[in-house]
Parts: structure tokens; sequence; C-alpha cells
């Protein structure tokens, strides 16, 4: 965010009265941030409305309300996987004795393999016992790619050949855990651009799967590049469209990206974030803090 951040800095430690002229820039400093125009848009007209109400005359008092706006934009509850995008890790735990179910969608280059690996690390050190599914028989590197991080990591990996069916493998991994091998299946699933309707009958027979395995839960979560901006809004509608989507993972979110995509998914979409993730080391990855990203955003750290 840097760049962007350095901007609304900027922008917000003017010492000069608000005005039209102000609140205009500030939109269009929002959709430089990723943010799309209308709820840009949106978003200052609450701004404004706030700030005459509360007899707020400067850009420095504007950003606390900005941020009040942002974060309460963040917290609700999501429509169903039991997240919450305010407070998502409370939503992601795996319940002990429950089989849950994790599949990974998204397109290709997004990070897909290396977040199931930190996600399986991730729930191994909190408690649960995470088995590997090898669910992308598309592209080529992707199975040797997850068998890798098995290694490394001692997590069991449950993989066919290249080309194979991706409900198979989730099925004998689910049916591993079943077998007492563990609570908690995380599937790495085919990154191409699917059209809906393939989509849809992939993950109806992945669904279909899941229910004979008698998973208690089943979460759907997209994983997106944050440095791609409005670019993964667009792949997260089709995807939503095409599957009720439970959540997002956001990767690459270093100083690139501008993070108001992460607003756009929650008021256009209703998606919450629950995990964010940057860097190589399996440790990379945190579940997603409203608070602390609206900060980030708004320059204020």
């Amino acid at each position: 965010m840097a760049g962007f951040t350095d901007k609304i800095k900027r922008f917000f430690g003017m010492q000069t009265p608000l005005d039209g002229g102000l609140f205009d820039d500030l939109t269009d400093l929002l959709v430089e941030g990723d943010f799309g125009a209308a709820e840009a848009f949106g978003t200052v007209e609450t701004l404004r409305a706030l700030c005459k109400k509360r007899k707020i005359d400067t850009a420095e008092a504007a950003r606390d309300v900005l941020v009040e706006i942002l974060t309460g934009d963040l917290c609700f509850p999501a429509p169903s996987g039991g997240n919450s995008a305010g407070n998502a890790p409370e939503g992601v735990r795996v319940e002990p004795g429950k089989l849950t179910a994790i599949l990974l969608l998204g397109v290709n280059g997004v990070g897909k393999t290396t977040t199931a690996a930190k996600l399986a690390v991730r729930y191994r050190d909190a408690g649960s016992r995470p088995i590997l599914a090898a669910a992308d028989t598309f592209r080529a590197a992707a199975v040797d790619q997850l068998k890798l991080h098995g290694e490394r990591t001692g997590i069991r990996v449950v993989a066919h050949r290249q080309g194979g069916d991706s409900a198979a493998v989730i099925y004998d991994a689910l049916e591993a855990a079943r077998a007492g091998a563990g609570d908690l299946v995380v599937a790495d699933t085919a990154g191409r651009m699917h059209t809906k309707a393939a989509l849809v009958e992939e993950l109806k027979k992945i669904d279909r799967v899941i229910e004979s395995k008698s998973a208690e839960r089943c979460l759907k979560w997209l994983v997106l590049d944050a440095t791609t901006g409005r670019n993964a809004l667009v792949q997260a509608e089709t995807f939503h469209a095409a599957v009720r989507l439970d959540g997002v993972i956001l990767t690459k979110t270093d100083s690139t990206a501008k993070g108001g995509v992460v607003f756009s998914l929650a008021k256009s979409l209703g998606l919450a974030v629950v995990f964010t993730a940057n860097g190589e080391k399996y440790g990379d990855i945190h579940p997603f803090d409203a608070a602390s990203w609206v900060r980030g955003f708004t320059g204020l750290v």
C-alpha cells in the first residue's frame, strides 16, 4: 500500500477546511486505491453527512470518521460459513471431532497451492490433524508442488496422477480422515478460469463426494492476488455467481497492494476476507484484522 498510503497520509494531513472540492478529491483517491467508483462515491457521501452532523470541518478530523465508516463496512455477518469480516478468526476454527473440508478456489498464479500448505501448517500448529488433497490435477506442477510441501512439513498429502478426477482425490482424502488420519482436509483445486457451467458441475460433484463422506463442514474459500486490484473483484464476482463462496484469502498483500478491493468484496458481494498471506514462509498467513487493515488503508500506520 506504500505509494497509495503516502498520498492518503498527505491528504488527511492537510489543515484545510472541508468543502465540496476536498470531498471530490477524496472520492478520486479512493478510486485510485481500488474502490469502485460507486462505492467510493457512496462512502464519501456518508462521510460528508456525518461530518456535517458532527460539525467536523478539517480533513485531519474527517479521517477518524472515515475509519469508523470503513471498519463498519467490514464488520458484518458473512452469508455462510460462520465467518464475519470483522472477526474472521472466530469463524474458521476447526472443531475437535468434526471433519471439516476447505476447498481453495481461484485462477492460476494467485498462490493457491502454497496457501493450502500454509493453512495446513497453521491448523496443525493449532492442534488439528490436517490432510492436504492435491485436487488440482489439471496443472502439471501443482501435484508435485503440494507433495513437496508435504515432505517439508510432515503433513500427509493425498494425490492421484495428473489429469485425474479432482473429486476422487478429495474422496480419498476424506476417506483417510474418516479412517482416523485427520479432522481437516485442505484441498487445492484446479486453477484454470472456469466457465460458470463447468465450475458449477465440478463443485457439485465435489459437494456430493463431501456429503457422502459426512464432512460436518465444508468451506469454499477463493484465493485472490491482492496486487491485481479491481481484477480480483471480477474474479470474485465470477466464482461467487457460479458457486456460493464462504470467504476470501488475499495473497501478496505487500506494498504494491492498495487495499481498496477488500471493501468492494464486502460491500458488493458480502464476502469476508478470512486470511491474508504474504511471503514464502509457512507462517506467513494471518487471520484478517479489519481494524488493522482500515488503519493501514487510511495511513494511520
